[in-house]
């Protein structure tokens, strides 16, 4: 079976679970919390030592062929562009099709969010180089920097270092294996996963007030990642078929959407981006990194757009152009800035734009907390699809792939 048919099934299996649940119990709730919390811990579990094995061993094939440099450059230009359009087109669509306004009967406690990007950059070296990778596995970043001075430090002296670079190939290998066997088994945990999450949509809709932004980020959402995205390919040359590569693509969609979580479906990426679209590890073990720190412009536009809701709730009167290009581009920066917030991008994102842009809506985000999870996954998805796309657009222009049989994926 398809690893994506295992994934759907597990999905549908556990929205059909939450539909016979009663959605006030605090204990049924309690416990779903529980287990969404140990189904992601599961999933991120192989994360960190693939990764670090993995990029170490590519950059160092890498640098051996003078191209990591020029990949790692094509990774930010891609994310650059991708981060314009895609923010860009979410808040012209918000402004046409504007949702209705939400009323301010939520009540919750106002709480100060920050990026501590000062703190984050100061995270990246800790006093102990080895500390990076005992960590708690959801700031990668350090765990990327210790694997690029490692894999660096590979092209020393062949005749010292060829030992260890055979050990961390090795180790590389095995941990993908690894985490193919998780991949395997997360049909299972995606009925946690998904019971969950359509408990708290059940009882989002039973409010009926967020009713047109949920319809408006869930159409254009689609639209964009199974239509729009899928056809950039067609300039690609030599010619490329789009609609693989989207089938190719749904089975870390899927978990992106019901997790939320960029590092519980990083795993997830990777082997379907090897397997499906036949990316070499040393292209697809630097490039995904990459855009799982810092390629997170669905989550930005996310927030753009329910930002965006949050202005014309308070205000009738209508946002001046100054101030969307301002909201544009103060997403623009917080998509490169989200690293530490792999499983809450677009809440988080929507809440420090709430409080850099002042004049009283420092407190807006709160009024769509109840709908968080859903911003959330809504973010998470467009950002694996917007990854997943440009890992093979990436790898295509670079001679990093191999062409694979649509029969072969899986």
């Amino acid at each position: 079976m398809k690893v994506w048919v295992k994934l759907l099934i597990g999905s549908l299996l556990g929205i059909f679970i939450a539909m016979l649940l009663p959605q006030d119990n605090q204990e049924v709730l309690s416990a779903l919390a529980w287990l969404e919390n140990l189904a992601l811990r599961i999933g991120r579990y192989a994360v960190v030592p693939i990764l670090v094995f993995s990029l170490t061993i590519a950059i160092y094939e890498l640098r051996q062929d003078g191209q990591f440099w020029p990949l790692v450059f094509r990774s930010f230009l891609m994310i650059a562009g991708s981060a314009v359009f895609v923010i860009g087109a979410g808040i012209i669509v918000t402004l046409l099709f504007p949702p209705a306004r939400v009323p301010f009967f939520f009540e919750e406690q106002f709480e100060t969010v920050s990026l501590d990007t000062a703190d984050n950059i100061i995270a990246l070296f800790p006093s102990n180089m080895f500390q990076a990778l005992v960590s708690d596995g959801v700031y990668l970043f350090p765990v990327c920097i210790f694997a690029f001075f490692l894999g660096m430090g590979l092209s020393y002296d062949r005749s010292y270092t060829k030992p260890v670079i055979a050990l961390v190939d090795s180790l590389s290998r095995i941990f993908y294996h690894i985490a193919t066997f998780f991949s395997e088994t997360l049909g299972f945990i995606m009925i946690a996963l998904a019971a969950y999450w359509m408990v708290r949509f059940q009882g989002v809709l039973r409010a009926d007030v967020f009713h047109d932004l949920i319809v408006l980020l869930g159409v254009f959402s689609l639209i964009l990642g199974f239509i729009i995205l899928p056809l950039f390919l067609y300039f690609l040359r030599p010619k490329t078929n789009p609609w693989a590569i989207l089938y190719g693509s749904l089975g870390p969609a899927i978990t992106a959407f019901f997790s939320g979580d960029i590092n519980f479906s990083l795993p997830v990426l990777m082997r379907h981006v090897k397997e499906n679209f036949g990316v070499h590890r040393r292209a697809n073990a630097v490039t995904l990194p990459i855009f799982a720190i810092f390629g997170r412009a669905g989550s930005a536009m996310v927030a753009a757009a329910a930002f965006i809701v949050v202005i014309k709730s308070y205000s009738s009167l209508p946002i001046a152009g100054a101030d969307i290009f301002s909201i544009g581009l103060r997403a623009l920066i917080i998509s490169f800035l989200l690293p530490r917030y792999p499983g809450a991008g677009a809440y988080t994102a929507l809440a420090v734009l709430c409080l850099d842009y002042g004049r009283g809506f420092e407190a807006g985000y709160l009024i769509l907390k109840p709908l968080a999870f859903y911003l959330i996954a809504v973010g998470a998805f467009l950002d694996v699809m917007i990854s997943s796309f440009a890992v093979y657009v990436i790898a295509h222009i670079s001679g990093f792939r191999e062409n694979k049989s649509l029969r072969h994926f899986i």
